[in-house]
């Protein structure tokens, strides 16, 4: 496992390596570009099979999370944590407590979130021992649960595909997929079933299903077949890669759009699959930033009515993207990519002019 060559590949500045093996810690915190601000992204806790697979994926998210904070017009780098280890058996409150510790210890170049099998009480806990998080409850000045402003992003760039794709963005009566009703799928139900349109849902955890089920009317699909139902939209909410050479060509929906992180398997190939099959794709990373949004204003004390007005413009990016997309015949993927590159290459311009360009002083007399 050739660590540099890794990081090199995507130009990333930091991987920590965190081992505490009397607490059972075994963490990687990876810092990919701090140009717009410093790294926040959240600390994910999975049972990678091995190292390596746990480096690859803290890679790939960090990278997400600079384009997901420039596409959002957040003055914010790109960072991302995963701890290794079984999360029904492996938390405590220890864990979490160690993990602060080397989030401390960076100094503030990155800030802990929530995220894949982390929960606001876990945040609470690397509180305890570093400034850099956010995501902590209400109650002690945080945002609380994200998922509920992702999943309103989410749904918002729906309606953003359904207007560029049908001319109208009206969810009644559309037909809606929704891989993983996790926390942010659950709450992309409520929206959509608000909004009258039918849900088909599936999760490897039977209670959330039968939960969107019982709450929602939505009708439980097997989760190798749900991808490929004949719907209007199809919405990854679980894990990454889902949009692959097996599962495009299989695709039925005209609208792929959901909360998942890294949906394409390898974004140019399969970028450019979706456009050549007349799919429309919201780019993950623009349709779901609303978590980071919601976190990120913690950062300057939490106003949720301000949260919910900034994820407003999700709907807005989209459309451009959708825009660029059509006017160049490019993916929408290479579209969100060059509006992301362009603000931080604009940024840092700005940055090495004042910083390079001395100030000219003018004196009275």
């Amino acid at each position: 496992m050739d660590v540099f060559k890794m990081m090199s590949s995507h130009d990333h500045e930091q991987v920590v390596f965190c081992n505490e093996p009397d607490i059972g810690l075994k963490a990687l915190i990876a810092i990919h570009d701090t140009t717009l601000g410093p790294s926040l992204g959240g600390c994910r806790f999975y049972p990678y099979k091995t190292d390596e697979e746990g480096l690859n994926d803290v890679l790939r998210l960090s990278r997400g999370m600079t384009y997901k904070a420039s596409i959002a017009g957040l003055n914010l780098g790109g960072g991302k944590s995963v701890i290794i280890g079984n999360p029904e058996t492996d938390k405590n409150e220890y864990l979490f407590r160690a993990f602060g510790r080397f989030v401390d210890g960076l100094g503030g170049r990155y800030i802990a979130a929530e995220d894949v099998n982390t929960s606001v009480r876990d945040m609470e806990w690397v509180r305890m021992e570093t400034q850099y998080v956010t995501g902590i409850s209400r109650a002690l000045g945080g945002s609380g649960d994200p998922s509920v402003v992702t999943a309103f992003g989410v749904f918002l760039g729906i309606k953003a595909a359904l207007k560029t794709k049908r001319g109208t963005e009206d969810l009644n009566g559309i037909k809606v997929a929704i891989q993983g009703v996790g926390h942010v799928g659950y709450n992309l139900c409520r929206y959509l079933y608000d909004a009258g349109a039918e849900i088909f849902v599936s999760d490897i955890n039977q209670e959330a299903v039968d939960r969107a089920v019982a709450e929602f009317g939505a009708k439980a699909i097997d989760g190798n077949k749900i991808h490929a139902l004949d719907v209007d939209v199809f919405a990854p909410c679980a894990m990454g890669a889902v949009l692959n050479d097996k599962t495009i060509p299989e695709i039925k929906a005209p609208i792929v759009g959901g909360a998942a992180n890294n949906q394409l398997a390898a974004s140019e190939e399969h970028g450019a699959a979706l456009l050549e099959q007349g799919i429309l794709y919201a780019p993950d990373y623009a349709i779901n930033s609303g978590g980071l949004i919601n976190v990120a204003n913690e950062l300057e004390g939490y106003n949720r009515e301000r949260a919910f007005k900034q994820a407003e413009g999700i709907y807005d990016t989209l459309m451009e993207i959708f825009r660029m997309s059509a006017d160049e015949g490019i993916p929408t993927n290479v579209a969100s990519d060059r509006l992301a590159e362009n603000r931080i290459r604009s940024v840092a311009k700005l940055k090495t002019f004042y910083t390079c360009t001395p100030r000219l002083v003018f004196k009275r007399g």
